[in-house]
């Protein structure tokens, strides 16, 4: 995909993963829509993006559980730059514990974010990008999507069930000229399920790391689709 000039919608893109991955884009010159549920984040993350290239970047503050917050990011989307060709489904949550001590409305919380949130997002974006003959979905899964782990049944679940989504979805889309990827990354150094950015974890993935992988599959010849990638740190700690 030439896309450079080319507009694209991060969810959860203020910061971590999404953050990368926005910024990533601007660079090439891609017009960049984020969005977070946090509207002080989203104006502090358009300002600063705005600096990273000549690309155009707006945001909007979207909630991915709630289809009416994401029909409105799109509208949004398609009002600033008269379309969509990329959309990264990058939001997710992550809530981990015991089944027997898991509440119904965490459990609810990871899958309506992590699974139908990206759901919603494609429901809206496959149109748009019917109508400009192409485009990219690309879904930020996890290596937990392959491999269960005790205490993380929720995000196991969500995960397991985005790459079966993807790999549907892939098949679906793919005559319109749509390509759709999931990516899996494994441990990486950010803010989240309760961690910390750490300078001591020096093995672990960075953001930039994810963003450049989103990077090389746009860039890919239009005949090449790598639909799933794995991403793991090269020498984690030997245990």
């Amino acid at each position: 995909m030439e896309i450079n000039g080319k507009s694209a919608v991060v969810t959860g893109s203020t910061k971590g993963i999404g953050r990368a991955i926005a910024e990533a884009l601007v660079r090439e010159g891609m017009n960049v829509c984020v969005s977070a549920r946090d509207v002080d984040e989203i104006k502090r993350a358009v300002d600063e993006l705005g600096d990273a290239g000549d690309a155009r970047v707006t945001g909007a503050v979207c909630d991915v559980r709630d289809y009416e917050s994401v029909r409105a990011l799109f509208a949004h989307a398609v009002a600033e730059f008269g379309g969509v060709d990329v959309l990264v489904n990058n939001a997710g949550v992550g809530k981990f514990g015991r089944v027997d001590e898991t509440s119904p409305e965490d459990f609810r919380a990871v899958l309506e974010t992590n699974l139908f949130g990206v759901f919603y997002c494609c429901r809206e974006a496959i149109p748009l990008m019917k109508e400009r003959g192409g485009g990219y979905v690309i879904n930020i899964s996890s290596l937990a999507g392959a491999n269960p782990h005790p205490e993380m049944a929720a995000y196991n679940a969500s995960k397991f069930a985005l790459n079966g989504f993807s790999e549907a979805l892939m098949q679906e889309v793919r005559q319109d000229g749509i390509k759709v990827s999931y990516v899996m990354p494994g441990s990486v150094n950010t803010a989240f399920g309760g961690d910390t950015p750490d300078e001591s974890k020096g093995w672990q993935l960075q953001p930039s790391d994810i963003a450049r992988v989103v990077i090389d599959l746009l860039r890919h010849d239009e005949r090449s689709l790598p639909s799933r990638v794995e991403v793991r740190p090269s020498r984690p700690p030997k245990k």
